[in-house]
């Protein structure tokens, strides 16, 4: 009876470690003004390359249909950072995903673009240890690690289940 245990809580752990992984799911550029303030992940199709003037540069993600009065989110990105977010045209024609701030800006929202790293979704928030990943199988009995006697354990120190 205990197997069926035993063996639900490797599952149950695998389960919630895979959720806690997933990145959550993108806004949409016309949920932006819902999130002011916040740390977003935002897909959005990028259309061109607008160069502002006074060494600002946006992505325009509304589409050319669009009126400028009915385009309310804009992702804006300082000449300054060209180094480290790299060429803005080549977003142009691509669905991207971009994590930041959204920041209210005259009825509008923006997030500003300054680093590669905000792209894709941005950076996980959760870094898993590549080395418990490899070694976490069936095969050690859903442990993480193995000591040198084969049972799992840190600093020298083992617990066995006894069985009653």
């Amino acid at each position: 009876m205990r197997a069926p245990i035993l063996l639900s809580v490797p599952i149950a752990c695998l389960l919630f470690c895979s959720a806690a992984l997933a990145k959550p799911a993108c806004i949409s550029p016309d949920q932006a003004l819902r999130h002011l303030h916040k740390n977003v992940c935002v897909e959005a199709h990028v259309y061109r390359v607008v160069d502002a003037g006074d060494d600002i540069r946006f992505l325009d993600v509304c589409s050319p249909e669009t009126s400028n009065a009915d385009c309310h989110f804009f992702i804006i990105s300082s000449t300054e950072d060209k180094k480290s977010v790299g060429s803005l045209e080549s977003l142009v024609g691509q669905t991207i995903q971009i994590r930041g701030k959204i920041h209210p800006i005259q009825g509008r929202a923006d997030m500003v673009f300054s680093t590669k790293e905000q792209l894709h979704g941005g950076k996980p928030k959760f870094h898993p240890n590549p080395q418990l990943v490899q070694t976490f199988s069936a095969e050690n009995n859903g442990q993480g690690f193995a000591s040198r006697n084969g049972v799992g354990g840190q600093h020298g120190v083992h617990f066995h289940h006894r069985g009653n």
